[in-house]
């Protein structure tokens, strides 16, 4: 198959901002209570940077990525999104979105399922197929586009959802825990597609995850939350290149597992780190 070339997108300037936290709040009332999930949240994410927010269960991770997302409203704060509001971003078709489930389309062909987005909205049917074919060729699934999801494995179903997110060539990828469910072999092998997809689309990325390793391998800078109610607690810069992360002997660097120390010693808020290469989720 001929390899198809990227359609052309409007670029964000270097330095602009795709996402704007100020002061966001969330607060749930329900029949036990009220529960403050997330208290006054600042976060400003960079055009084309990549961020990983990690901290305990309950701590408002996936409530934070459902704000910037327009599928849940602050009950204080504000979000903007390139300069935009949340929902505005959302109409816009500014982002993409991805989920620990691939959630395909039993009854839809991988190339179907990834040209789904387009087809929603107005794509006519030859762009939806070179956009389509140039995904899976992106995804290295160009010899499986005609076969349904479940003659694919679970890796192989997340590598579509991914194409999908990417569709419409958004300039903003969120994603919540989309490697969780997976096995570590095939875990790190979509680790390594993300970063060189993340390359080729020069999309900023919000990133869920609970492990600290994928974190630092996928990240700019990871965002340390602590336990609800859902604050920053830190901040730590990853000093690793995007050409470092295409090389298989990054996760036995030294420079690696320093950084994995820095963001496990935040999270645990000065507490003694376990020893270097063990794995916390």
């Amino acid at each position: 198959m001929t390899t198809q070339t990227a359609p052309q997108r409007e670029e964000h300037p270097r330095g602009a901002v795709a996402v704007e936290v100020t002061g966001a709040t969330r607060v749930f009332q329900g029949s036990a209570g009220t529960v403050t999930a997330l208290d006054g949240v600042d976060l400003t994410v960079g055009a084309g940077e990549f961020v990983s927010l990690i901290g305990p269960s309950g701590c408002g991770k996936s409530t934070l990525l459902r704000l910037i997302a327009d599928l849940d409203r602050p009950s204080a704060g504000t979000i903007e999104v390139f300069g935009r509001t949340a929902e505005q971003a959302r109409l816009a078709h500014d982002y993409g979105i991805a989920f620990q489930q691939a959630g395909l389309l039993p009854w839809r062909t991988v190339r179907a399922n990834i040209e789904l987005p387009l087809a929603m909205h107005g794509t006519g049917r030859a762009a939806r197929r070179e956009r389509a074919d140039y995904l899976v060729e992106l995804v290295g699934l160009a010899e499986f586009a005609d076969h349904y999801p479940d003659q694919l494995s679970g890796g192989m179903q997340q590598r579509v959802a991914i194409a999908r997110a990417v569709a419409e060539e958004p300039s903003l990828l969120l994603m919540d825990e989309p490697f969780g469910a997976l096995d570590e072999m095939t875990r790190e092998r979509l680790q390594g597609e993300l970063v060189r997809i993340c390359a080729e689309t020069r999309a900023a990325v919000v990133f869920v995850t609970h492990s600290i390793p994928e974190a630092v391998f996928l990240s700019d800078r990871v965002v340390v939350m602590s336990a609800r109610p859902g604050r920053i607690r830190e901040v730590v810069d990853i000093d690793l290149t995007r050409a470092a992360r295409s090389d298989e002997g990054l996760r036995e660097d030294a420079a690696y597992f320093a950084a994995v120390t820095r963001v496990r010693e935040a999270l645990h808020h000065g507490s003694p780190a376990p020893a270097q290469g063990v794995e916390l989720r």
